[in-house]
């Protein structure tokens, strides 16, 4: 077997996942990207192990931890997408540039009965014992 065929798939492979990482802008885009990278590198772990003819078979047990390690990256990298869509109704990369929500940074609003209530309107002491800001 020669060993230019599958590492050539396998840099075809990583370069088409290397793409689909910084061009993509869906979170599940860049995910499947990623996978698409690391089986490149399975491929390539697989295809060294039989040429080197390696009586451990090092490189077919680094590819199934790798398949491990991938599976529960997706799972996680899923729940992640989903949460990130529920709280801001999109998974778009490049309107996610910050960590917080922008929605939040509004300044909480007064009950609406709470200024009509006191003699006065929102002027004069606060008798009521809350603290204020």
């Amino acid at each position: 077997m020669h060993l230019a065929y599958p590492a050539v798939l396998s840099a075809l492979l990583f370069c088409t996942g290397l793409y689909g990482v910084l061009a993509r802008r869906n979170l599940i885009l860049v995910l499947m990207s990623v996978e698409l990278m690391l089986n490149a590198v399975n491929l390539n772990l697989v295809a060294f192990d039989v040429w080197l003819r390696d009586a451990l078979h090092a490189g077919q047990s680094l590819a199934l931890f790798t398949i491990a390690i991938a599976a529960a990256e997706i799972g996680i990298g899923l729940a992640i997408v989903l949460l990130v869509y529920r709280n801001r109704g999109t998974s778009a990369v490049d309107r996610l540039r910050l960590l917080r929500d922008d929605s939040r940074d509004e300044p909480a609003q007064p009950p609406a009965g709470a200024a009509a209530a006191r003699p006065g309107g929102s002027e004069g002491p606060d008798t009521s014992g809350e603290a204020t800001e």
